[in-house]
């Protein structure tokens, strides 16, 4: 996605020069199957880009290309689509979301209070959600509040089954029913943070954002309380276990960026 004003959005750049924001999805291999985690813009997306609404490509002014969609990355690597058997949707925004229908097979965990709101959206959140998107007959898995506990925060552990530990965190304030993911790896956890924050000094401490990101978000969000509330909750967790849990976002390009060159 690359909406105009760079210095306004990242820190960098000229006031009408595009920026760049990433949709940073995550894939897990276990037992033999595949779990992703957010699925970014579809193939019908790209095919289709009228369906993300004339507000949204103005603003945001999305490049749809196919090869960037999940399913074609997937299998890019090597990868069958078809043993995608479970998403992990972060919240259900139509930037997350758009590839839902490219697994038709697959079940889509995500916390009921999103889906409520996103299949009967009130009238200043409609345009965020794009039901299109999730394919003739989506398979929903909803999940409530859970009672178990990772790092003070309240989790709900997803697919006990598999060889991989992955839970869904309760971070709502973006969206009624927004969560983080977070997923242990061999180098430690790893919490996707959805759209809890979009800007990496916004989980430092002080922190910091850029303006016209920080405007964005106060535009978009569900709840400002909750989201405030969870951002400094964010920030403790970085605080205290930066050492045992690496934090990421779904928007941020140079924090994507600098992931990738740490695995390789």
């Amino acid at each position: 996605m690359c909406p105009r004003g760079a210095r306004l959005l990242s820190g960098r750049g000229g006031l009408l020069e595009p920026s760049k924001t990433v949709a940073h999805c995550l894939l897990i291999e276990a037992d033999g199957e595949l779990v992703l985690v957010d699925t970014g813009f579809g193939l019908g997306d790209c095919s289709n880009p009228k369906r993300l609404g004339q507000p949204f490509r103005a603003l945001v002014r999305p490049i749809c290309d196919e090869g960037e969609s999940a399913i074609r990355q997937i299998e890019a690597l090597g990868y069958d689509p078809g043993d995608v058997r479970h998403i992990v949707a972060t919240h259900l925004d139509l930037d997350h979301a758009g590839g839902i229908g490219d697994f038709p097979d697959a079940q889509i965990h995500v916390f009921a209070a999103e889906l409520a709101v996103a299949k009967s959206p009130p009238l200043l959140e409609r345009t965020r959600y794009v039901s299109a998107q999730w394919g003739e007959q989506p398979i929903w898995v909803e999940h409530g509040v859970g009672g178990d506990s990772w790092f003070g925060f309240e989790s709900i552990r997803l697919l006990p089954g598999m060889d991989a530990e992955i839970a869904m965190i309760p971070l709502p304030g973006h969206t009624a029913g927004h969560c983080g993911v977070a997923i242990n790896t061999p180098d430690g956890w790893l919490l996707h943070c959805g759209d809890a924050f979009f800007f990496a000094g916004e989980i430092e401490t002080p922190k910091r954002c850029p303006p016209g990101l920080s405007f964005f978000q106060t535009l978009n969000q569900h709840d400002g309380k909750a989201r405030h509330r969870n951002q400094e909750r964010l920030r403790e967790l970085q605080r205290v276990h930066g050492d045992e849990v690496e934090l990421l976002c779904s928007h941020d390009a140079q924090m994507l960026h600098e992931l990738e060159e740490v695995k390789r």
